[in-house]
């Protein structure tokens, strides 16, 4: 394989994993607190602690959540590469300074 085909590999699958995490992060976050609701005594703080989960989304998505968690994902994602694109450069730096 290419060094240029494993660059992209690499990115690809940092694009990947770094649009993933945050939107299992939150998910995880959405599905805990609706587990913990059906424990008798504690449906109020778990609607709340959703609520605030959903609001925080819905600032970043100009009033949908839907739309905040794309936009964090997608942030993520973009600084995940970055970072991927730097690593990689540092690295063959690194390989011609040797």
């Amino acid at each position: 394989m290419t060094p240029f085909t494993n660059f992209l590999r690499s990115l690809l699958l940092t694009v990947i994993f770094s649009f993933l995490a945050p939107l299992l992060l939150v998910g995880g976050f959405l599905i805990l607190a609706s587990v913990v609701g059906h424990v008798p005594g504690l449906q109020d703080v778990t609607e709340a602690i959703a609520a605030r989960i959903m609001h925080f989304l819905a600032t970043f998505g100009s009033g949908t959540p839907l739309r905040g968690i794309l936009v964090i994902c997608l942030t993520c994602s973009f600084v995940g590469a970055l970072f991927d694109i730097y690593a990689y450069y540092r690295c063959q730096i690194l390989r011609i300074d040797s």
